[in-house]
Formats: structure tokens, sequence, C-alpha cells
């Protein structure tokens, strides 16, 4: 319990409202870097991988893998003049629904999960896309923002899986109602 209060009060902090500023590297180590940097798509990224291991079926990699598909759809639209209202507001939101359907331990199938997945993955690649720095070229960055997303999906994926009992199952819980809380907090920094 003191551990999920410690985790959830650091991912209140202040840090939060600068989840997109300078990224000074380019090519494919800043496209690594961003989903590491900024808080928001860190945690929606482990979010989806917590949320689909504890889906049935198809669901279970179907979204991650539809939120990476669309993720590079919104970042090729991000690159182009395209202007897309509510981007952050889109994001934080990803990160409050993600946490509270682990909170909720709410299941979905395959088709609503990729559906609400590819929605909010739009977002985020466009958000990528936009941000790209100017010495990067989508197909290098755009390269390494996909591999540490599913890198991000799997450490989530791998952390829904440690243990079957009520403990950890409160502990799933708990974990995405920070997550849920800490949406909260970017979408009114």
């Amino acid at each position: 319990m003191k551990k999920a209060l410690i985790t959830a009060a650091a991912l209140l902090l202040p840090a939060a409202a600068m989840a997109h500023t300078g990224h000074e590297t380019s090519g494919f180590a800043a496209g690594v870097a961003h989903p590491f940097t900024g808080l928001d798509h860190l945690l929606a990224m482990l979010a989806v991988g917590l949320w689909s291991a504890r889906q049935s079926g198809a669901a279970r990699w179907a979204t991650p893998l539809a939120f990476v598909l669309m993720m590079a759809v919104g970042a090729v639209t991000g690159t182009t003049a395209f202007e897309l209202p509510l981007t952050e507001a889109m994001i934080a939101a990803s990160v409050v629904v993600f946490g509270a359907l682990i909170a909720f331990n709410l299941k979905k199938g395959a088709d609503a999960g990729v559906a609400l997945a590819g929605v909010f993955a739009f977002f985020h690649g466009f958000a990528h896309g936009a941000e790209m720095p100017a010495m990067s070229t989508l197909a290098t960055y755009g390269a390494g923002f996909m591999l540490a997303t599913a890198v991000l999906h799997a450490a989530g994926y791998l952390l829904a899986s440690f243990g079957h009992s009520k403990a950890a199952d409160i502990s799933r819980r708990s974990a995405g109602a920070a997550i849920a809380l800490a949406g909260v907090a970017l979408g009114v920094a």
C-alpha cells in the first residue's frame, strides 16, 4: 500500500505539465525517447499493455497492435499542415480511460478494444508527428517511437501477468486508479 501511495504521489508531480518539452536528439533516438520522456505517453502505453493483458481472445493482442498501427497513421497526419484540435486533451483522456478500465477491471471484446485504442492512438501519433525534430525523418523517428511504444505495451503486459491472487488484482486495479488520476492531473496541467 505504501508503494502504491508513493507511486501515485510521484505521478502527480508538476513535471507532468512538461510532457512535451525539448527533444534534443533526432531520428531514431528521438523517436525511442519520446514515449519515455512524456509522462502522458508513458502512462498511456503502459496502461494499454496492462489492460490488454487482462482481456481474452483476440483483444489481448489486437488492442496493442491497433494502437501501434493507428499511431503510425496519426504520425503521418501530424507531419502535414492539418491541425487537430484537442490533441493534448485526447492524450490525457487516453490515460484516464485506460487507467479507469484497469481500475474497474472492465473487459471489452476485440472490436471495442481495437476501436478505443485506434482513436486514442491516432492522437498520440499526431502529437509524435507534429513534434518530430527538424533533423529527423518520419521513417527513422517513427520506427523509434513505434518500437518504444511496443516495448512499453509489453512492459505493461508483463506487469499485468504477475500473480493471479486477490492481492495481485488489487495491485493492478490500484495501479489503474493511479494512472487515471495522473491522467486527470495531466488534463488540468
